[in-house]
Formats: structure tokens, sequence, C-alpha cells
């Protein structure tokens, strides 16, 4: 391991770079190997951005995370070492019409648009620091659903430059969003398929799991009309029952993190309170205001979280 992180220090002479080595060299690591599972939202994300910005902060860290939609596209910042970032640029741009909203979708047929957000705001307004993310050895797996087989893709992303196309294909939203073709697929929305991967996660026996959720205990989803998706995406009919059957499948994933929740087997942050949001939200203030609500939940949080990751782990 250690050699390692040298030649991490000799390939590179970026500033966080260097602080991730030292930093896994200092804690040798974590003792126990750890997934952190990301729940996307829209700008609910907001709240997970919050939870991570503390955990960077607190050197709260982990092996592996699943991103899910915008769980992806606010997560990411936790592997490229980006404390702030998220809840910058969404404030920054919240009124930007090439942003994401109305106009975009009207001129590009993207609610999120393309060029502004995985072009414009990654390279040159905010950067993401591509280097860091590619170096460090944190693993990070974007959520995808497949609209051809209907199922969710888990993509294991190791360079963000190389692959930011699944990024934006994980936080496309049905219906206001393309589909984005990649190596032939076509993919959309993560959370159509699998929003909050635990059983995924459960599979591969990692020994620690934290779940961010963006939804207070007790606000699942409520059973929407089949006839949107028959409509829109009759191409795809393994992709309507997928999205058919979400909401069934959604609240079961929420009995059963509970039920590891209670048994203390795995760590939940969700949020304290609700905040209403419009999946597009444009006021600043609501925007702060679930950034500041994953803060305050987190640090709540923070000592039962360094405890967990530091105790003997609960067979599943």
């Amino acid at each position: 391991m250690y050699k390692y992180a040298e030649s991490l220090i000799i390939d590179t002479n970026i500033y966080h770079s260097v602080f991730i080595v030292k930093y896994l060299i200092r804690n040798n690591i974590m003792e126990h190997k750890t997934a952190l599972i990301l729940e996307g939202g829209a700008m609910r994300g907001l709240y997970s951005a919050g939870v991570l910005d503390i955990f960077m902060k607190n050197n709260i860290n982990v092996n592996v995370i699943y991103g899910v939609s915008a769980g992806a596209l606010f997560g990411l910042n936790y592997k490229s070492r980006q404390i702030g970032r998220a809840i910058r640029y969404n404030l920054k741009y919240a009124h930007e019409k090439n942003y994401m909203g109305l106009y975009s979708l009207i001129t590009t047929g993207d609610v999120m648009n393309r060029d502004f957000c995985f072009n414009k705001l990654v390279y040159e307004l905010d950067k993401l620091d591509f280097e860091t993310y590619k170096n460090n050895p944190v693993e990070f797996y974007a959520v995808v659903t497949n609209l051809k087989t209907g199922k969710p893709e888990y993509i294991k992303i190791d360079d963000a430059d190389k692959d930011l196309e699944y990024f934006r294909a994980s936080g496309s939203m049905p219906f206001v969003s393309k589909p984005v073709e990649i190596n032939g697929n076509l993919y959309l929305d993560g959370a159509v398929a699998d929003a909050v991967p635990i059983k995924k996660v459960l599979e591969k026996n990692y020994e620690k799991i934290i779940v961010v959720l963006t939804r207070p205990l007790g606000l699942n989803r409520k059973r929407k009309s089949h006839l949107p998706y028959k409509f829109f995406y009759r191409k795809f009919p393994k992709f309507v029952e997928t999205a058919n059957n979400s909401c069934s499948r959604y609240n079961a994933t929420m009995d059963l993190i509970e039920k590891y929740e209670s048994e203390n087997k795995i760590i939940v942050l969700r949020p304290s309170e609700l905040i209403k949001m419009q999946r597009v939200e444009k006021d600043t203030n609501k925007l702060q205001a679930i950034y500041n609500l994953g803060v305050s939940d987190c640090l709540k949080k923070l000592d039962k979280i360094k405890e967990y990751l530091n105790v003997k782990a609960k067979s599943f």
C-alpha cells in the first residue's frame, strides 16, 4: 500500500492528489471495507452534497461509492475532493437559463443542458478536478437504466473525463431528457431501475454500509399513472415495465433499509425535516436550506458514524 501511495506522489504534482496520498498513509486506509450509497432526487441531492462535505472535512473515508442520478452528479465531488463545489455552482447558476430548466428543455430537448453542464461548467466555470478524481483509489459506480433491457447497470468510472457521459446518463430524468447513447446502448436515469442500490451492495459483502437518502423517513413514493411511460417509451416495453413498477420497488427498498438500520447494521442519513422543492428548483434559499440540512444532520450523527466505522462489522 505504501509503495502505491508513493507512486501517486511521484506521478502527480496536484495538491489535492498529494493530500489524498498523505491522508491514506496517515490513516492506513480503512479498517473495514466500506460502501456509500447516494440516492438521487434532482435538487434534493444537495442534501447529500452537504453530508459529503462534512465527510471530507472530518476524514470520513469510504472504499466504494454507488451514486444514482443526482447522487452520482454531486457525489463525484467526494472522489475529486472538492469541498463546497456542488452547492457553490448550483447557487451561482440557479438562474442561468442555459444551466437547467424549461429554456434548455425547449431549445435542446434536455432539461439539463449538455453543453453547459458537461462542458462549460466542468472544464471552465467551476472546474472538476479530473486528475484528483482519477488518482483517488475510491471506486465510483454510476447507476444507469438501460432502455432496451429495462435493467440497471452499475458503471465503474475510474476516469471521469473519459466517461463523463455515464454521469449525464445517470442524471437524465425521463420525459425531460433525451436518452443518452453510449457504445450503442441507450440510457436514462438510474433511479428508474434502482433508486437506492442496497441489494446490489449487499451482494458484494461490504463490511460497512452508509446510505444517504434525500427523502425524510416515511415519505415513500406514491403510485402514479402508467400511461405516460406507455406513451412516451412504447418502443421500449421492458423499460416501461421497470418504470411502472418503480414505486413498489422503491418502497420495498425503504422497508429493507429501515430493517437493517434498526438492527444497527448500516448507517442511514436522511433529511430530518421536509423541505418542499421542485425537481429543478430555482429558489436559492431552498437550495441552501437543503444543503444546510445535510450538513447539520450529518454533524449530529458524526460521532455515531465514526464509532460505526471503527467497530467490528455485524453480519447481514
